[in-house]
């Protein structure tokens, strides 16, 4: 264990808080000591603790109730029990309410040290395990969102920030960005992940049923409903619900899913019990909800309760610096799914990837790779002849066109190359004017003069 590891020890004799302090700080660990429970509740919320030596027998608040009270500052602190009166009966209710371990008096040194290095071993080892997975949940999260656009970075933090809390987060952009994918990432970031994860796609689900799948319904509720079943609310307790689409749901479901949101509590349909519910709420839309408000089609209390944090996908048009490192990704996924080696992509067919608009955005293009892989031969790469008809007939560039490097250029140059034709155009467009460029580029000005310097730009001087 780090010898940076912090011991508090409660205990009403000062000798016996004495002898404890020397022994543990020669042994390398901060020391912190107090005289009753009380005073040591105190010092664990305050300076934060490792591990806690505290006596069974104390005045005022009592040994076990203090236990209690620290676990609940810290349910990972380690707590060894000490106690000159050794029972089973002690020993038994201390470790029951959550002690490590349970230490008679009179002890030796070294008794007392071996049990505080293997409770401060068991804290690291956990604190470890948890960090662990961590980071492996973490990296399982984003695997799928793939980038490095300045946008897509933007979303990742939002994720990061938004993932631990409960608000209600409204999802939006065109279809095809990958909302469905932020969703999962939320939840998978949160302490709902062992929870489950519900999607429901309001625009594909007949609106007659709609309500019934979302709320459930009892037996007898409309014909056919043979028996009580149970709705998709019920079903994601304790985890989170994926409303797609929330934006063609009908006005009277949009004021049943108000009330969800407001008192976390439905009804079944054709019932009169109010069920309580333990749900985040994470809704998608393709379209405005604010035009849809203003043309009576969404109800406006509903969606200032879906807009409370609003995380908005960009295009793929608009993140073209990312185009190839999604083809990439893709190309190996299915790669590997079809069982086939892995492939390289044609300089021609980079070239039409980048210079394509992406309508479909990024499920355009998953479905345009997938496509290629499985129709390409067993031997060479992937070439233009593999891609659809609407990217072979496709030779505009919204900002400009990409020059082609001779036939050594690696995909580094090709995106390099790209990214400096562009910010060209962008400049020439508003007359050198980086400001004016870098809200066209939909970058912060700092970016771009970053960018300028690395691609060796030089910007005239206006007058």
């Amino acid at each position: 264990m780090s010898t940076q590891a912090s011991i508090l020890v409660i205990d009403d004799e000062e000798i016996m808080r004495e002898i404890a302090t020397t022994l543990f700080q020669e042994e390398g660990y901060k020391v912190t000591a107090a005289a009753t429970g009380e005073e040591g509740i105190e010092k664990a919320k305050e300076q934060g603790v490792d591990l806690v030596l505290l006596d069974l027998m104390l005045p005022g608040k009592g040994g076990l109730a203090t236990l209690e009270e620290i676990l609940r500052v810290d349910p990972d602190i380690v707590v060894v029990m000490i106690s000159a009166y050794a029972s089973i009966e002690n020993a038994v209710k201390a470790t029951k309410s959550g002690a490590f371990d349970f230490v008679t008096k009179p002890f030796k040194n070294e008794e007392l040290v071996l049990v505080v290095n293997n409770g401060l071993k068991k804290r690291s080892l956990e604190m470890e395990n948890r960090r662990l997975k961590k980071t492996l949940r973490e990296r399982s999260t984003f695997e799928n969102i793939v980038g490095k656009s300045e946008q897509i970075q933007q979303v990742f933090e939002l994720i990061t920030q938004v993932a631990p809390r409960r608000s209600t987060v409204l999802i939006t952009g065109e279809s095809g960005t990958g909302k469905e994918l932020v969703a999962k990432a939320i939840h998978s970031c949160s302490s709902r992940s062992n929870g489950p994860f519900v999607a429901v796609n309001s625009g594909s689900i007949p609106s007659d049923l709609l309500e019934s799948e979302l709320f459930g319904h009892v037996r007898g509720a409309f014909t056919g409903a043979t028996a009580t079943k149970k709705g998709l609310f019920e079903v994601a307790s304790a985890g989170t619900i994926f409303l797609d689409e929330v934006g063609t749901l009908p006005l009277d479901t949009q004021s049943k899913l108000l009330r969800v949101i407001q008192e976390r509590e439905f009804r079944r349909v054709g019932g009169l019990e109010n069920i309580k519910v333990d749900v985040r709420i994470i809704a998608a839309t393709n379209i405005d909800l604010k035009q849809a408000v203003e043309n009576q089609e969404f109800r406006e209390d509903l969606y200032y309760r879906l807009n409370v944090i609003r995380i908005a996908l960009p295009p793929l048009r608009r993140r073209r610096e990312d185009v190839l490192l999604l083809a990439e990704h893709f190309l190996q996924h299915f790669c590997k799914e079809n069982e086939r080696p892995v492939c390289s992509l044609d300089q021609s067919v980079l070239k039409l990837l980048m210079e394509y608009d992406w309508p479909g955005n990024v499920r355009e293009l998953e479905n345009v790779m997938e496509r290629a892989v499985v129709l390409a031969p067993d031997q060479g790469g992937i070439t233009q002849d593999l891609l659809p008809r609407e990217i072979l007939d496709s030779t505009s560039v919204s900002l400009g066109k990409l020059n082609l490097l001779d036939n050594g250029a690696t995909l580094k140059d090709l995106v390099l190359e790209y990214e400096k034709n562009l910010i060209m155009t962008a400049l020439q467009k508003v007359d050198w004017n980086q400001k004016k460029a870098a809200n066209l580029l939909r970058v912060n000005p700092t970016t771009l003069n970053e960018k300028l310097k690395r691609l060796n730009i030089k910007v005239p001087l206006t007058s």
